[in-house]
């Protein structure tokens, strides 16, 4: 995988693990206290990085990034562990991504792409002008899709649920909101009159975490 720093001068990090086909352009507005390592493109878990500058570690894994950050091998974490728009069990057809939603992801192209943005990840169309679009190509993120599956095949069976807690919107057409209520209990935190992404109507990666910890 790939990863961006966000250097704020700060000796606490925070991890964020983003989603398939992201890179840290769609997160340059986002502001935090913390200096913040953006991870990306998923076409292996391996991360080299020096964390030793840094007192405290929290984690944020959107989307896909909730099952990378599950399946990863980071032992430091020491902070926060908050699951936004996702579960650890991507491909199970069950908590994660259904049958019909793989085909739909598969088959996004450059038509319709922002059809995509505006039916799945975002409520409104203020939100769809506030999108920021990544700078990767559509294949590089059919590459990123099928490494994933194939991570996921290769790691399912040692998965381990290490969050504290779960956000997701109220409208969310990517993952059955109804199987994210059942996997994470009472850890879950229903964001209301948002789809997929919550990014668009915030100012802060502190923000988000805020909101999980409420």
């Amino acid at each position: 995988m790939k990863h961006f720093l966000m250097d704020n001068g700060s000796d606490s990090l925070l991890l964020f693990f983003s989603g398939w086909g992201c890179d840290e352009h769609e997160f340059e507005h986002l502001k935090s206290g913390s200096d913040v390592l953006i991870l990306y493109d998923y076409n292996n878990l391996r991360l080299e990085f020096d964390f030793s500058g840094y007192r405290e570690i929290n984690l944020l894994a959107f989307s896909a990034g909730v099952f990378a950050a599950a399946a990863s091998d980071i032992k430091n974490i020491s902070g926060r562990k908050t699951a936004l728009s996702g579960n650890p069990y991507l491909f199970d057809g069950h908590f994660g991504l259904s049958q019909e939603i793989q085909e739909m992801l598969c088959g996004i192209n450059e038509e319709n792409a922002a059809d995509f943005a505006k039916n799945y990840l975002v409520k409104t169309d203020e939100e769809l002008a506030a999108f920021h679009n990544s700078g990767r190509t559509i294949e590089s993120c059919r590459a990123e899709f099928e490494s994933l599956k194939r991570l996921y095949s290769e790691r399912k069976n040692s998965i381990k649920d290490i969050f504290d807690s779960a956000l997701i919107g109220g409208d969310d057409r990517i993952f059955n909101i109804e199987a994210q209520k059942e996997f994470y209990g009472s850890r879950l935190r229903i964001v209301p009159n948002a789809r997929h992404s919550i990014f668009f109507r915030i100012k802060s990666f502190d923000e988000i975490l805020d909101m999980a910890a409420v």
